[in-house]
């Protein structure tokens, strides 16, 4: 297919996948009753305000608490766009307001409001929270798309022509860049040749991360690099979280970072970075909230002239309304003068994706832009801030996670497959693999390094033979084929879980904290992850955990949550349930193999394994792991336990 076929074909599937996304959320949250949206957890309520404030940039936060304590899964987060509402006027059309979620915290959420006034309904009680459907990020998507199909004769024609369509990519050395920077001490070798490609890429270039392997210290250096070329660049990624972590890196190292977005979507390290903060921090600051305050009392002063005065009571109302809007105009000039001080004077301009089409963005132009996990980010997402640059440099790792995408049919027929997948696989000489991993011992390392990154990946001297305990093994794998240990699912949400299988996995934990000793495990602060692919079992063995007064002690240091959960983490040790057991031989949702590397690359020191290898043997992939745990003998079968 040409370039414009593809795009074509993209633009329908991101379509479709917003089709298949808005009706997940009729089904969740707008066809469904409060009861049952609160039991599937979109919906809070009742809930009670505990306060409100003035927070950073003017805007109004809420805090508010569930008032049930029934502690459940629900599907609120940082960053997410939720409504405010009221039932206390007894209607159907609830009054409602808009806002996103600063933070959740057990039975309590933070909330910055869209608007300048909390509504006076507030006061009123019956509040709730629902989750909302987000149209901005598709409208972007889409508007991007459209732009880059009709782009022509400009940068952007010729970049979706190297990246989709017949044109060559070279890699000529850039005058511009000072390649004995790239000579850093504090880098491998591996590292060293990514940024040499970086500095001679006048296109595009590709920096390949297997877990472990410093990918954000190689993309920082290489961002310093640039900036001392260019003065300038544009640093983006698919979540709010990768790049706060960036943003969190390049302050570390003296870059002049400034953090584009919503103040609630911003970790509490970074919220000092954010535009918010840094136009309350700027010098004529105190000059633009003193017009904005003085522009208030106008405006509060012609309320009190009613309609039905005389004429010079209106003739003042209208003085007042011109007085104010003239306050306006004048407030509005010298924020723009702050805005625009503040972005001319950043190094690195750090947003999302989607946040890359901030107003305060538009008609900006950059040399580079780097995008980070770029194998988890959605093409049409990648081409937002592709449209603002000369030349793009891809971070990720295409056999770890791929985008969350909830179409099916949209994932089968291409749009699963990232820009970066696309562009490493048609210029494999623009990528560098990085090879040395400083995560994980050399066991755990190798069956990884030899299915997915052809066995080039080796392990750091200072990791490759750490261990738990001298004389532990750093791989266990129990195998519970022929315990009779069946998979069930849940009606409702359809996703399986496993009671047997959960309850050995916690007591393969209770053992191992009985063995090193509470007093040891804490003293040596010992991580520990409990993942599994699916939700219901991450449910379970939550309840398992709650219920254990070996883990109770060490709760801070335990974390259980899914795979896609744990993604760019690492603990100390990693203990994987993988469910799936039945009598045809299907793993389903496991076939996704790239899963499952993420699960298992996670473990520094140990990883405890257990499954069914009748079930799981059924896949070719499961069949080499259990050929190389059995060849490695770290493996036993739970009739051994």
């Amino acid at each position: 297919m040409s370039s414009h076929e593809q795009l074509v074909k993209t633009l329908s599937l991101i379509q479709l996948e917003r089709q298949a996304d808005l009706e997940q959320y009729r089904q969740k949250v707008i066809l469904r009753s409060i009861s049952d949206r609160v039991k599937d957890g979109v919906t809070w309520y009742p809930v009670r305000m505990l306060r409100d404030y003035i927070g950073t940039g003017e805007r109004i936060i809420i805090e508010i608490e569930k008032t049930n304590n029934i502690d459940q899964p629900h599907s609120f987060q940082s960053g997410k766009v939720v409504s405010v509402f009221s039932n206390a006027s007894g209607t159907p059309n609830k009054q409602h307001v808009q806002g996103v979620i600063n933070y959740v915290r057990d039975n309590q959420m933070v909330i910055t409001i869209n608007g300048d006034d909390l509504p006076d309904w507030m006061d009123d009680g019956m509040l709730g929270v629902d989750v909302m459907f987000d149209e901005m990020t598709y409208k972007e998507m889409e508007f991007a798309l459209k732009s880059v199909i009709k782009a022509e004769d400009n940068r952007v024609a010729e970049l979706r022509e190297l990246l989709l369509g017949a044109r060559p990519a070279t890699s000529e050395e850039q005058t511009t860049a000072n390649q004995s920077l790239t000579t850093n001490s504090a880098l491998n070798e591996s590292q060293q040749q990514a940024l040499k490609k970086i500095i001679s890429a006048p296109d595009i270039a590709f920096i390949h991360g297997p877990p472990g392997t410093g990918k954000t210290t190689t993309l920082v250096s290489a961002i310093k690099i640039t900036i001392a070329a260019e003065k300038q660049v544009l640093v983006c990624a698919p979540s709010n979280a990768a790049i706060d972590l960036l943003v969190e890196k390049l302050s570390e190292q003296g870059v002049r970072a400034l953090r584009i977005g919503h103040p609630a979507r911003v970790t509490e390290q970074t919220l000092s970075k954010t535009l918010d903060a840094r136009i309350a921090a700027h010098p004529h600051y105190h000059e633009l909230r003193a017009m904005r305050k003085k522009m208030e009392q106008v405006r509060s002063k012609a309320h009190k002239y009613k309609r039905n005065y005389g004429y010079q009571e209106k003739e003042q109302r209208r003085m007042l309304f011109e007085e104010a809007k003239a306050l306006k105009a004048d407030a509005d000039v010298l924020e723009f003068y702050i805005v625009n001080d503040l972005l001319n004077n950043s190094e690195a301009i750090c947003c999302t994706l989607v946040g890359s089409s901030h107003p305060v963005m538009k008609g900006r132009k950059f040399k580079t832009v780097f995008i980070d996990e770029a194998a988890q980010a959605l093409e049409p997402a990648c081409w937002i801030p592709l449209l603002k640059s000369q030349r793009v440099i891809f971070a990720g790792d295409h056999q770890q996670l791929p985008p969350t995408i909830k179409s099916f049919q949209a994932a089968q027929e291409g749009l699963s497959v990232t820009l970066f997948e696309k562009g490493i696989s048609k210029f494999p000489h623009l990528g560098q693999m990085l090879r040395i991993q400083y995560r994980m011992h050399e066991a755990i390392m190798r069956f990884s390094s030899d299915y997915f990154y052809g066995g080039k990946l080796l392990a750091h001297p200072s990791v490759a033979h750490e261990l738990l305990r001298p004389n532990h093994t750093p791989i266990d794998f129990i195998d519970t084929a022929g315990c009779g240990y069946q998979e069930e699912q849940n009606k409702e949400t359809l996703s399986r879980y496993n009671k047997d299988e959960a309850a050995l996995l916690i007591s393969l934990i209770e053992k191992l904290i009985d063995e090193i000793g509470i007093d040891t495990w804490l003293g040596e602060n010992l991580t520990l992850g409990i993942i599994s692919p699916y939700g219901a079992q991450v449910e379970l063995l939550h309840q398992l955990a709650e219920g254990s007064a070996q883990l109770e002690p060490l709760h801070k240091l335990i974390s259980i949550n899914t795979v896609d959960a744990f993604q760019g983490q690492e603990r100390d040790i990693i203990a994987i349930s993988f469910v799936r057991s039945n009598d045809k031989g299907e793993v389903g949702f496991l076939s996704d193999i790239r899963r499952t590397n993420v699960a298992i690359t996670r473990a520094k020191k140990k990883l405890i394994m257990v499954g069914d290898s009748a079930t799981l043997g059924a896949h070719p992939f499961y069949t080499k792991l259990l050929d190389y745990v059995q060849a490695k003998e770290f493996y036993k079968s739970a009739f051994e336990i």
